[in-house]
């Protein structure tokens, strides 16, 4: 699964939403292109005149992804490259965003390469980032209806749109659709959601999502469901509760499992992820993870991520489907948006913008999107057959647009990954634990845990420790 917690950044939220609204300003003077495509075009650059009118000018795009994804980024290259003899893009891959990260932040960035919103902070404040709102717009990029607002909104920052969004992935619950059969369930009285006019299930609340693992885990070794027990797997059941998963949006100290809204939320959830009767078993766990129990039928329901898509369709004998993140008081998830930059040692900053401006557009973000792994930021396509896929499973892929704008995009933070090494052992003890939950001394130690890697520094504020005796004069005025 992809991370939540964005890596070391330097820079809050805060400015995120500054930035939000100058650019919101600042786009408003966006061509509006309708149906029609963004055109590649050769641009100059200042020193594109250094290179031989013979030779086609040269760019690299990075991008990361499993064999498809980068089959269909290969595609979408050699279609920009048929476009014209004055340039060429080549490809470079990586298996992840933390080796593209890596390779960017050591100097050996693409000319455009593909980033995780986590990786943003630590992009600009590199200084490795060229922003692209000026050059899009003068390439005609509608900026207003064709994109994803939430998705592009994520990549602003000083004032400036740093990257282009390209796809959006919003946590959601797969289920099996023969486990969990709703209409046997309605049959019987039991709590499911509501079916719109054409049958699509689009909300659902916490009682109807533990309702529907009791269902499945009705007999045998089956089990109702699984959710990861860490900050990712957690977050959207307390961010749903109203409760909130850091102290601060903009700066966190700690975490805030102790915050009441939070505990409450927490101990509504628990309730069934704690129930061994709906949840896998040591001994099954110890010989296939989740997805594995789930692509066997083991296991009724998962959350994830877009990208299980194709692996779950090519799972022999699996039925499945999606439904949003369960509701508490609130419709809540978390997720990945993915986006396309621009180097700052780019030499053909022009070239570079076309390439971008080309890869957003229809018709080249509909060949990536017909893999499955991708939800696109592109609005258009997302609502296309390319993504939909009416003929493929699962048949609610609406349900990840229509959760894209109740995902919740969490602050930069400096120490993801120590943060997510020192509070999983303990959050994994509060979801699997045996025995009876201890829930308020245990979400303490988790915020105290949370605070020594956060705010080392600040456990105690400057002058508020008591004087040393010793170091008390016992001298009297006037002495």
């Amino acid at each position: 699964m992809r991370a939540l917690f964005p890596a070391r950044a330097g820079r809050s939220l805060r400015r995120r939403a500054v930035a939000s609204c100058a650019l919101a300003l600042a786009l408003t003077t966006a061509a509006c292109t309708g149906d029609a495509e963004p055109e590649p075009r050769p641009t100059r650059s200042p020193d594109q005149g250094q290179s031989s009118p013979s030779e086609p000018r040269r760019i690299t795009f990075g991008a990361y992804g499993t064999e498809e994804e980068v089959a269909a980024f290969q595609s979408v290259v050699d279609s920009f490259n048929a476009s014209s003899t004055t340039r060429q893009v080549a490809l470079k891959s990586w298996p992840d965003h933390e080796s593209a990260l890596a390779d960017v932040l050591a100097g050996e960035a693409p000319d455009v390469f593909l980033t995780s919103r986590i990786d943003l902070g630590q992009l600009v404040e590199a200084e490795a980032l060229q922003p692209v709102s000026l050059l899009l717009d003068e390439r005609g990029v509608d900026f207003g209806d064709r994109f994803s607002r939430d998705a592009v909104d994520a990549f602003a920052m000083d004032d400036e749109l740093q990257c282009m969004a390209y796809s959006v992935s919003p946590m959601v619950v797969y289920y099996n659709t023969e486990l969990v059969d709703f209409d046997k369930m309605e049959r019987r009285g039991l709590d499911v959601p509501t079916a719109d006019e054409e049958g699509l299930r689009d909300r659902w609340t916490l009682a109807e999502f533990g309702a529907a693992a009791q269902f499945a885990a009705r007999r045998g070794d089956r089990r109702g469901v699984w959710i990861d027990p860490t900050l990712q797997g957690l977050a959207p059941f307390i961010y749903s509760g109203d409760g909130q998963v850091f102290d601060d949006e903009d700066e966190p100290t700690s975490l805030a499992f102790s915050d009441d809204d939070t505990r409450e939320a927490l101990s509504e959830t628990l309730a069934i992820l704690r129930d061994p009767t709906l949840t896998p078993t040591n001994a099954q766990l110890a010989r296939a993870t989740p997805v594995q129990l789930f692509k066997r039928g083991e296991l009724a329901m998962v959350a994830g991520f877009r990208n299980l898509v194709p692996e779950l369709r090519e799972a022999e004998g699996l039925d499945f489907d999606v439904l949003p993140m369960p509701t508490l008081d609130s419709r809540a998830t978390v997720g990945d948006i993915s986006g396309l930059c621009l180097s700052a040692d780019s030499e053909f900053t022009g070239d570079a913008a076309d390439f971008i401006a080309y890869a957003v557009s229809d018709a080249a973000i509909s060949t990536v999107a017909a893999t499955g792994y991708i939800v696109p930021a592109n609005t258009q396509v997302a609502a296309s057959p390319e993504f939909l896929a009416p003929e493929e499973e699962p048949a609610s892929s609406i349900v990840f647009n229509a959760s894209i704008r109740y995902m919740v995009v969490p602050p930069f933070i400096d120490q993801r990954v120590e943060l997510v090494e020192a509070v999983t052992p303990l959050l994994e003890s509060l979801v699997t634990a045996p025995g009876v939950l201890d829930l308020e001394s245990t979400t303490e130690q988790i915020d105290e845990v949370s605070r020594t890697v956060l705010s080392p520094e600040g456990e105690e504020e400057p002058g508020s420790e008591d004087p040393d005796p010793s170091e008390t004069s016992s001298e009297t005025p006037g002495e």
